[in-house]
């Protein structure tokens, strides 16, 4: 393995799955009929979301880079073999100078005869003249060309890893980068889920709020049928009639920037889930159904209800709840805490239910893997190698790829082979002696993100501690809203209905009529934007404390 592929795993922190989604039963999804709109219940909603949102889709292909980067790393280890060919034609071979001279002998200057040689010549012998040398000719150098014009090679190659420290270190990387993938993308998960949940609820109260503004209409249009026909009569003025059309005017546009503004919702919804913006949706779970009960969620917070707390129970219509009683505490009263059941703050906090302090922990692993990698960069590699080939060459290329081995002979019987093997076999030593310091100081670095990364630890606990208190607060006045909005809107509702008895019956006006009618629909508005500020905070808690995860799986 090359020690730089471990190098960018162990480095590579940032990277960004609900696997269990990839493989969900189809029949668990809400299904998208031929036509008609798409009927679906928050949680159908949150696993469409999480397994369609684009940008989920392409988180989930990050996690699947960070696998096949682990298979890099492995493969490593693994034999590696390749085949390699080549062929050349030196149209202009390269020279070299060569001393001539240094190949030449002495230069044969005649024969030598001697007396002894002529008497046996005489005598009818045969006599060999022994040479007579002379100086060697001094001759300058000559350029020499090497080998054919055509050349060509072709060889195999083998080696196998037999020891590197660093590919130990990788292998034991390999597990903890791909769950850090995992864990990014559980992280992207639940802000998907967080935000599909927000816009679920605010598409909810506002086609709700839409709901009641035209049942506001309806009895506002009653009433003010009533009073012309009163005026018409002789028992009204004009001016009471007039009153009560500006009254409905104003109310109409009211509802008509409902309507858009219901519109936005669901459209923000469909962005939230990933869903094209031409399907219709039609959503299965009431608002009522989704309102939490106060008294349970306080109970859970530490809290003591001091009013009521009991949460909405229907939506369906206008809440009647009874006002409070004498005996009862006023809603204005200081919220008590309940020092029978501690709080969160005082509870111990599992951390490792935020995905984000899991993340770190894995972060935290992959340093120490880092720089037990940049140490054991000193250690020595050993390979095993082989390699087997043939070269060849020839003036012409066809000749080249004749192919003629050692027993390939010519037509006047002479061998003319053209192509040679060759082979070996070996080991591969690589120990490193001295880099000028440079794993030293990477070795540093490396223990520097460490330490930087247990810093990152107690800043995340005191981030985690700090949004699980706002998170707290922040319900619980929401409640305490909700409850105060609720008790607002039933009195409003009550003096409401009191001053159309008194209008009908002549001994109320129609001023009295009118700022009746205005405090309860700004009670209703108050009321449902209560009911969406506790679902909210709802959803920001169970964020804070790590349940919001599991709640959706």
């Amino acid at each position: 393995m090359k020690n730089a592929l471990t190098k960018a795993l162990l480095a590579a922190l940032a990277l960004g799955a609900w696997a269990p989604a990839t493989a969900q039963n189809s029949a668990t999804l809400p299904t998208q009929p031929a036509a008609g709109p798409m009927a679906m219940s928050l949680s159908q909603a949150v696993r469409y979301a999480v397994a369609n949102k684009p940008s989920l889709l392409a988180t989930r292909l990050a996690e699947q880079t960070a696998k096949a980067k682990v298979g890099e790393v492995k493969s490593q280890g693994l034999p590696q073999v390749n085949v390699a060919a080549n062929l050349a034609d030196n149209f202009k071979l390269q020279k070299s100078l060569l001393d001539a001279g240094a190949f030449a002998g002495p230069t044969l200057s005649g024969t030598t005869l001697t007396q002894r040689d002529i008497a046996a010549a005489s005598a009818g012998q045969s006599v060999t003249l022994s040479p007579a040398y002379g100086a060697a000719v001094a001759a300058p150098p000559q350029a020499i060309a090497f080998g054919l014009q055509y050349a060509g090679n072709t060889s195999a190659s083998f080696s196998q890893m037999l020891f590197d420290g660093s590919y130990l270190v990788g292998l034991r990387a390999a597990k903890v980068y791909e769950e850090l993938a995992k864990k990014q993308t559980q992280q992207a998960e639940i802000d998907v889920v967080e935000q599909v949940s927000k816009a679920y609820y605010s598409t909810l109260v506002a086609r709700a709020r839409l709901a009641l503004l035209a049942r506001n209409v309806q009895r506002l249009d009653t009433l003010l049928y009533q009073t012309d026909k009163t005026f018409k009569a002789g028992f009204a003025e004009k001016l009471d009639v007039d009153r009560l059309r500006v009254q409905r005017n104003n109310l109409v546009v009211e509802q008509q920037k409902a309507q858009r503004l219901t519109e936005v919702s669901v459209a923000l919804l469909k962005f939230q889930m990933g869903l094209p913006q031409a399907q219709n949706v039609q959503l299965t779970d009431s608002l009522g159904a989704a309102v939490v009960d106060a008294g349970a969620l306080r109970q859970r917070l530490g809290v003591a209800n001091f009013n009521t707390g009991g949460g909405d129970q229907s939506l369906g219509q206008v809440p009647t709840v009874a006002p409070p009683t004498t005996g009862q505490a006023p809603t204005t009263a200081p919220v008590a805490y309940n020092t029978g059941q501690p709080t969160q703050a005082n509870a111990a906090f599992n951390y490792n239910n935020r995905i984000e302090f899991s993340t770190l922990e894995t972060q935290q692993a992959l340093a120490g893997l880092d720089l037990a990698n940049r140490q054991r960069g000193a250690y020595p590699r050993l390979s095993l190698t082989a390699a087997y080939g043939f070269t060849g060459s020839a003036k012409s290329a066809k000749d080249l790829f004749a192919f003629r081995g050692p027993e390939s002979v010519n037509g006047l019987g002479q061998l003319n082979q053209n192509w040679f093997g060759f082979g070996n076999v070996g080991l591969a030593l690589n120990v490193p002696v001295f880099d000028g310091f440079r794993r030293k100081y990477q070795v540093q670095q490396a223990r520097l993100q460490q330490k930087t990364i247990e810093h990152g630890f107690e800043t995340l606990r005191q981030s985690i501690d700090l949004q699980d208190a706002q998170s707290r607060a922040t319900l619980v006045n929401a409640l305490d809203v909700l409850d105060n909005q609720k008790a607002n809107l039933t009195l409003a509702a009550d003096v409401a209905r009191v001053s159309k008895i008194k209008f009908q019956a002549g001994v109320g006006s129609n001023v009295e009529l009118i700022t009746a009618e205005t405090d309860l629909r700004q009670a209703q508005t108050n009321y449902y934007g209560a009911i969406y500020d506790v679902l909210v905070a709802k959803v920001d808690r169970d964020k804070a404390t790590g349940e919001l995860y599991q709640q959706a799986k």
